[in-house]
């Protein structure tokens, strides 16, 4: 961990309704497009709560986890078993990239001057703004790659999807159902599945890395922070899918990333 970096209060002392509606808030707006809402919440833990940009990213990847296993179970019962089962090969191919793409963005984030992990969240900020248009305001078709070409780029996208859930704290499915779709022509609901069995180890060997530093003390300064966070977070993606498609995409999308950007603009004036 850099100086700068660890010259920040590590305790939020906001009170537990204002820091469950926050997550509540970020929750709805994640499940209204079927996603866990992290790229949302890691710019209200930097502006609303004050954390410095690592510690806000070590927290977003906690209940990015805890969000991600409460839903696990969930989207598998809703995609039959055997149809997931059938494309292993598909998140083994994504995993032999992701694993390590998370352990580099890990170790990078935690060398980077403050000031420069916030101008590249900005700028994933955006990534993630163009992701949340391609996946949810076009048609995505397969790009019919033949099998040589298919697993090398498999790989090199695991890598750096793996990147860039690490250094945003993020569960990585606004890159990975798209890049699943597009790369291996599977159907939109079954890359969803398919995301969270990335997803999760990739995020755990994300947080291997981290704990290795003494950043990762922000987390056990704010557990009770961070477990009412993902509670609010995991209660308001329910109250979000209940509401999917109640708002047409034509103007929630466009929304979306129009908040994306806004927070990628603050980001980068923060740093």
């Amino acid at each position: 961990m850099t100086a700068d970096q660890g010259l920040v209060p590590l305790r939020s002392k906001h009170s537990t309704p204002v820091v469950f509606g926050a997550g509540a808030a970020i929750g709805v707006l994640g499940g209204m497009i079927g996603l866990g809402g992290a790229e949302f919440r890691l710019p209200l833990l930097i502006g609303l709560f004050g954390f410095a940009a690592l510690s806000a990213v070590i927290l977003n990847k906690a209940m990015s986890l805890v969000v991600v296993l409460v839903a696990l179970p969930a989207r598998l019962a809703a995609v039959p078993a055997a149809e997931v089962a059938a494309r292993w090969p598909v998140a083994v191919n994504l995993l032999a990239g992701s694993l390590l793409g998370a352990w580099a963005g890990a170790s990078w984030a935690v060398r980077m001057r403050s000031a420069t992990l916030y101008k590249v969240l900005a700028a994933l900020m955006v990534l993630m703004a163009a992701a949340l248009l391609l996946t949810h305001a076009t048609t995505l078709d397969t790009l019919a790659l033949p099998l040589w070409a298919q697993v090398p780029c498999g790989v090199v996208a695991g890598f750096g999807i793996g990147v860039v859930a690490a250094i945003m704290g993020v569960a990585g499915g606004e890159l990975l159902i798209p890049t699943i779709v597009l790369l291996f022509g599977v159907g939109i609901k079954t890359a969803g599945s398919l995301s969270l069995l990335v997803s999760l180890p990739t995020m755990l060997v994300a947080f291997a890395r981290y704990s290795r530093d003494g950043s990762f003390a922000v987390l056990g300064a704010n557990l009770r922070f961070t477990l009412v966070m993902a509670a609010g977070s995991v209660a308001g993606a329910v109250l979000g899918g209940l509401l999917l498609g109640g708002f047409p995409d034509l103007v929630l999308i466009p929304v979306l990333a129009l908040i994306l950007l806004v927070s990628a603009a603050e980001l980068a004036r923060h740093g």
